[in-house]
This record gives structure tokens, sequence and C-alpha cells, in this order.
């Protein structure tokens, strides 16, 4: 549960990052960009997964690069889905997609939210 919980925070702050970095990225407080976090969890956990399969022959034949489509769709759905934060264009998504993906793995490192402190 505590590993959960870091990583839904590591996202939430790097959610207000992106936001507070990228102009088309928009969160009104805190706690929507907690919300952000723990939609964006849930969504590529359970929605992700079954857009991938669905999507197999296309992103072999663009080798690989539809995963970049498939991850703006997750953000753009995450969008309509929490009130409060917004996406304006697939641009936005796609580079707000990264930038999350980054701040959030360094705020992981820096916290030591991996499986080592688990195996002690």
């Amino acid at each position: 549960m505590g590993k959960f919980f870091a990583k839904t925070v590591a996202t939430a702050v790097a959610v207000v990052v992106a936001a507070y970095i990228l102009g088309g990225v928009h969160v009104d407080t805190t706690l929507t960009a907690l919300i952000v976090a723990v939609v964006l969890g849930l969504l590529n956990s359970f929605v992700k997964p079954i857009f991938i399969l669905l999507t197999i022959p296309i992103t072999i034949f663009t080798l690989g690069l539809f995963l970049l489509v498939i991850n703006i769709i997750i953000v753009k759905l995450a969008a309509g889905i929490v009130p409060g934060f917004s996406v304006d264009s697939w641009w936005s998504a796609l580079l707000f997609s990264l930038v999350v993906s980054i701040v959030s793995s360094i705020i992981e490192k820096m916290i030591g939210s991996d499986d080592r402190r688990e195996r002690s």
C-alpha cells in the first residue's frame, strides 16, 4: 500500500510540474492533481492494455510509434473524466505524458519507492 501511495503522490507532483511547464495543460488544485494521478494510474492499468492489444497491427506497422497515440488518448480520457483538469491539444497531451513520465521517474528514484526497501 505504501508503494502505491508513493507512486500516486510522485505522479501528482509530476502532474503539477507538467501543468506549470506546459501552457496547454491546466490543473485547478493540488487535489485535482492527486485525482488526475489516480485516474491516470487506473487508465494505464486497465484501459491502456486493451488499447495496445486491439492496435497491435497498427503498432507493428508504425514500429511502435502508435503507442504515443495511445498515451495521448489516455491523457485526453483523463482530462474528460476529471473536472478541473484540461488539455488543450494533442501536442500538449503528448508533451504532458512525456513530462509526467520523466518527472515521476526522477521523484520515485529520489524517494526510493522501488522494491529494494521491501526486500530488506
